[in-house]
C-alpha cells in the first residue's frame, strides 16, 4: 500500500541512505496502464516497492491473523561502484501472526542486500526471496495464484500459505496511478488483490496447523518523499462478507488532522468507486497505549466514505510491531472487523496504523 513508500525509514541502521530526490527522479511516477505480467514484477528504477499480504485464517473455531511484507528499495550506490559487493537493492521483509484466543502477536524481521542467493526480486513476476522467506506469483486461470513461505524460529511460527485469486485485480486511484498528497509528485503505481482465497499451514511451537481463510494483497512502486506536514498514516484493507472489497486511507498531520485521503469500494462483480481526496473521513474512537513504547493508537474507527459510513474495530488491542531492526519503526498493524452504520459485522481485515510512536522521517 501507499504507506510505505512514504513513510517507512528504510534505511535506518543499514549504514546505507536511500536514494535521493534528484531532479531526474521528481515527477517519474506519471498516469501510465498498468502492464502485466511486468508489473507483478520488480521495478528496480523506483525507489522503493513492497507486495504486502494480510488476512485471516481458520481452523475449526479457531482465528488468527497474518502479515507477509516484503519491501524493495534502492540505496544510493551508484551503478558505476563495479565491486559485487556493492548494496545496490536492499530487500525487507516482516511477517507477523496474530493469535486471537491467546491475546498475542508474535513477529519477526529480515534485511539484506540482493544478490549471492541471499535476497532477490524478480523483475518479470513477483518472485522475492530473503534467505528463506519468500513470496511468488504464478498464472492461475484468467488469475493469480500466490504462494508465501516464512519461518521464524525466533518468534515460533512459521507460515506456508497458497493464495488463490477470486476476483479480478484492483488498479487503485487512476487506473493504477495513487495520488498520496497534494503535490503531483506525491504518487505511486499501486494495484490490490482482494478476497484472496487461502489455504495452507500455519505453524507454531512445531505444530503444524491446516488453515483456511481470506486474504488482501496490495503491490505499490513509488519514488514519492513524504509531504513534510504529514507525520503518519492511517489504511484500511477490507474483505467484505459479501465479497466486497474497502480501501481507505488518510495521511495525518501533527494535530491529526486529515493532510490528504482516498480509497476505494468495489462489489462484488461491480466497477470500483474511487474516493476523492475529500470525501473520506476518519473519526478516531477509543484508543489503546502500548507499555513499550507509550504510544497511544485509536483501535477503533469511525470511517465516511461515499459507499457507506462503516466502523474499523480491532480485534486485539496489542498488536504494535517494533521493526527498528529493518525499516527502522515502530507501528500497529493488525486484524480488525468491518461493522456497518446499524453495528452488524459485515467484514474483516487490517487496519494500520503509523506515525503515532513517533513522527515518521525519510
Amino acid at each position: 500500500m501507499h504507506r510505505r513508500s512514504l513513510l517507512l525509514s528504510l534505511f535506518a541502521g543499514t549504514g546505507l541512505a536511500p536514494l535521493a530526490a534528484h531532479a531526474d527522479l521528481a515527477g517519474r511516477v506519471r498516469p501510465r496502464p498498468l502492464n502485466f505480467p511486468a508489473d507483478f514484477g520488480a521495478h528496480p528504477d523506483s525507489r522503493t516497492e513492497w507486495w504486502y499480504v494480510t488476512g485471516a485464517l481458520q481452523a475449526d473455531s479457531r482465528t488468527w491473523g497474518f502479515q507477509v511484507t516484503f519491501f524493495r528499495s534502492t540505496t544510493d550506490v551508484t551503478a558505476s561502484q563495479p565491486s559485487a559487493f556493492a548494496a545496490r537493492q536492499l530487500v525487507f521483509a516482516h511477517a507477523a501472526v496474530t493469535d486471537l484466543q491467546q491475546g498475542r502477536l508474535q513477529h519477526d524481521q529480515r534485511i539484506a542486500r540482493t544478490g549471492f542467493g541471499i535476497a532477490e526480486a524478480s523483475a518479470t513476476d513477483t518472485l522475492v526471496t530473503l534467505r528463506d522467506w519468500h513470496i511468488a506469483r504464478a498464472p492461475l486461470g484468467n488469475g493469480s495464484r500466490y504462494t508465501a513461505q516464512v519461518r521464524s524460529d525466533s518468534a515460533g511460527f512459521a507460515l506456508d500459505l497458497q493464495m488463490d485469486t477470486t476476483q479480478p485485480l484492483l488498479p487503485q486511484g487512476d487506473a493504477g496511478y495513487s495520488r498520496k498528497g497534494p503535490g503531483p509528485e506525491q504518487a505511486s503505481h499501486y494495484y490490490s488483490q482482494p478476497q484472496l482465497a487461502v489455504q495452507g499451514h500455519l505453524t507454531r511451537g512445531g505444530q503444524a496447523i491446516a488453515v483456511k481463510g481470506r486474504a488482501w494483497l496490495d503491490h505499490e512502486w513509488s519514488d514519492s518523499l513524504l509531504d513534510a506536514q504529514a507525520v503518519g498514516w492511517d489504511w484500511i484493507g477490507m474483505n467484505l462478507d459479501d465479497g466486497s472489497a474497502l480501501t481507505a486511507f488518510r495521511l495525518r498531520r501533527a494535530d491529526g488532522s486529515a493532510l490528504y485521503a482516498g480509497g476505494s469500494f468495489r462489489a462484488a462483480g461491480g466497477a470500483a468507486r474511487i474516493f476523492g481526496a475529500d470525501e473520506v473521513t476518519f473519526t478516531p474512537g477509543r484508543t489503546w497505549q502500548s507499555a513499550s513504547s507509550k504510544a497511544r493508537y485509536p483501535v477503533e474507527w469511525r470511517i465516511d466514505t461515499p459507499s457507506g459510513k462503516f466502523t474499523i474495530r480491532a480485534l486485539l488491542d496489542d498488536q504494535e510491531l517494533d521493526s527498528r531492526n529493518s525499516t527502522g519503526s515502530i507501528y500497529w498493524e493488525g486484524l480488525s472487523d468491518l461493522l456497518d452504520d446499524r453495528g452488524q459485522r459485515i467484514g474483516r481485515g487490517y487496519l494500520e496504523l503509523t506515525g503515532y510512536a513517533a513522527a515518521l522521517r525519510l
